[in-house]
């Protein structure tokens, strides 16, 4: 056999070699990037993913994502682009603190020092010696955040094309506007336990959470971003009107599920879409057409955005008044009773103002580290004054939670994180890209009236409103050149 032959039959060996590798990364790829989709869905059914056996399963379904993602990384020559960093290292950060927590220093520590936590004996009653007081809460917390931190990775890989990010967004949409759909079947039919999902009682949490505030989050992070998407122009004009049909069964779930935290959200979400909207909705067009340019200085102009403003808001106000009735007017004055002096005097401790009075008494006795992550639960007995008929498990407010459980240090990363996710926005909220710049405004509004609402509630501690938050921080703050952003390696563009 001549040398020729030989280098011609090693060509085609290492040609058939690339050819396998090639079509195994393009199987790869869409196989992980569905299942992200899949997972939007699956974890939105089972009341939103709040219990333990749930989580367990989205946690270990990510990783398994992961060593796809990983084996598909090795075939292309790169797993991580390198704009991710700067999101990750906060993330990092939190759960090196979070494991930190869970470190028993062989003597009593942290949580257990307070003297609430010891018999009259002197002798500890906690099992563990741990800043934590759940350990094994604050090791399931880290598994879940290293969970999230992977599907926003995943995401941030595979969602490369304005076709992807478009899926994506639809399906957020759809997940969003047949939980609403569901929430009126309920509202109007259901008379007795169990609707599909044998732990739904009637007028009890809205759609398929048991929580009617966890289904809110839901409602405003999508109703942002079809704002975005149809203000900011990143839509074609013969389907924005399918995106603001979308727009009513999500305003009407956030209205009659009742949740008091989501209606001040929303109405947030309408005073940030209206300030934004004169300096994002201009770029591109307003260069090209002198129309355009007039059009968009007479909306610059004061006079015109205080009215454009009044009138909004009016409309919003006008209008989840009318639709909400009686039923928030309810929910209006049992606002004025929980913060009044009465209800504290009952000493039954289940209003805001005496939960966080609680919270804030326990950041003081451990404030630098706190209590553990995952572990405010089982810390909050000892500084919760009240009869004892409920004790809280939440704190009903994510930020004055964080400084509870994760101490000045936790709350310090936490700021770390928002500084990274704000300074990414504002550069993809100037952007020359339309589309960029729309799903970004949408992301924002978004990402802002979760930001407003987990000032009185703790909905992301619901597996699918914190998995598409993650999304929309995402999209908010993403550097991927869509339509045409690829790996190093063969994956092709859809």
């Amino acid at each position: 056999m001549s040398q020729a032959t030989i280098d011609e039959l090693d060509a085609r060996t290492v040609a058939d070699t690339a050819s396998l590798k090639f079509s195994v990364a393009k199987v790869l790829d869409r196989t992980v990037f569905v299942s992200l989709l899949c997972l939007f869905v699956i974890t939105a059914i089972p009341y939103g993913t709040t219990q333990a056996w749930w989580e367990a399963l989205f946690v270990c379904a990510v990783f398994l994502l992961a060593i796809l993602w990983l084996v598909e990384g090795l075939i292309n020559g790169s797993w991580l682009h390198k704009n991710s960093w700067p999101l990750l290292l906060p993330l990092a950060a939190l759960a090196a603190l979070s494991l930190l927590q869970t470190v028993s220093f062989g003597t009593q520590w942290g949580i257990h020092d307070s003297p609430q936590t010891a018999n009259p004996g002197g002798l500890s009653l906690a099992p563990w010696y741990t800043i934590s007081a759940d350990p094994y809460q604050t090791r399931f917390f880290v598994m879940l955040l290293l969970a999230l931190a992977i599907a926003g990775v995943l995401m941030t890989r595979y969602i490369r094309s304005e076709r992807r990010l478009r899926i994506v967004i639809n399906v957020i949409i759809i997940t969003a506007v047949a939980s609403a759909i569901f929430g009126f079947l309920r509202q109007t039919t259901q008379r007795s336990p169990g609707f599909g999902l044998t732990l739904l009682l009637p007028e009890m949490g809205y759609g398929q959470f048991i929580n009617k505030n966890h289904f809110a989050y839901l409602m405003e992070m999508a109703l942002g971003l079809i704002l975005g998407l149809v203000l900011a122009g990143g839509v074609k004009r013969d389907r924005a009107l399918i995106y603001v049909t979308a727009l009513l069964p999500l305003w009407m779930g956030l209205v009659l599920c009742g949740s008091r935290g989501g209606l001040i959200a929303m109405l947030a979400q309408v005073i940030i879409t209206a300030l934004l909207f004169s300096s994002v909705v201009l770029p591109g067009s307003s260069r090209n057409s002198a129309a355009s340019a007039r059009l968009v200085q007479l909306t610059r102009s004061l006079p015109v955005r205080a009215v454009l403003f009044t009138v909004l808001i009016l409309a919003v106000t006008l209008g989840t008044s009318w639709l909400g009735g009686d039923q928030l007017a309810t929910r209006i004055e049992e606002t004025r009773n929980e913060l009044s002096a009465e209800t504290s005097s009952s000493r039954q401790g289940v209003s805001r103002n005496e939960i966080w009075d609680a919270t804030w008494d326990m950041f003081k006795a451990h404030p630098v580290l706190g209590v553990g992550m995952g572990g405010y639960w089982a810390a909050i007995p000892a500084y919760h004054n009240a009869a004892g008929t409920m004790t809280p498990q939440e704190a009903h407010n994510d930020y004055l939670e964080l400084l509870a459980s994760g101490g000045v240090v936790g709350l310090a990363i936490g700021i770390w994180f928002a500084v990274v996710v704000i300074k990414r926005t504002r550069e993809n909220l100037g952007s020359s890209n339309r589309f960029r710049r729309a799903v970004c405004f949408g992301a924002t509004i978004g990402l802002l009236g979760v930001a407003v609402h987990s000032l009185v509630d703790f909905g992301l501690h619901t597996i699918v409103n914190a998995l598409v938050f993650t999304t929309l921080i995402v999209i908010a703050t993403s550097k991927s050149p869509w339509p045409n952003q690829l790996s190093n390696g063969p994956v092709p563009n859809d």
